[in-house]
């Protein structure tokens, strides 16, 4: 089985069921993600792009400072 990736922008939940009774008919698994598209602005992309290239040891992981604030609220 080969995985494919399709959007669909619908405009209600019945075009949404729809879809879902098309993929059924034919007989094809699929899966629906909810994910919600985002645009950053020309600020915020042009901070990303400034911190491509900068070294990571200047940075702490998520997992790290997430561990560290369990630790220092007793959690």
């Amino acid at each position: 089985m080969q995985a494919i990736n399709i959007t669909a922008y619908t405009e209600d939940a019945s075009q949404i069921e729809a879809v879902k009774a098309f993929m059924k008919a034919l007989k094809i698994k699929f899966e629906i993600a909810n994910l919600k598209p985002y645009e950053l602005s020309a600020e915020q992309q042009q901070i990303l792009d400034s911190q491509i290239n900068l070294d990571k040891n200047l940075y702490t992981d998520a997992e790290s400072i997430y561990t560290d604030l369990k630790k220092k609220h007793d959690l």
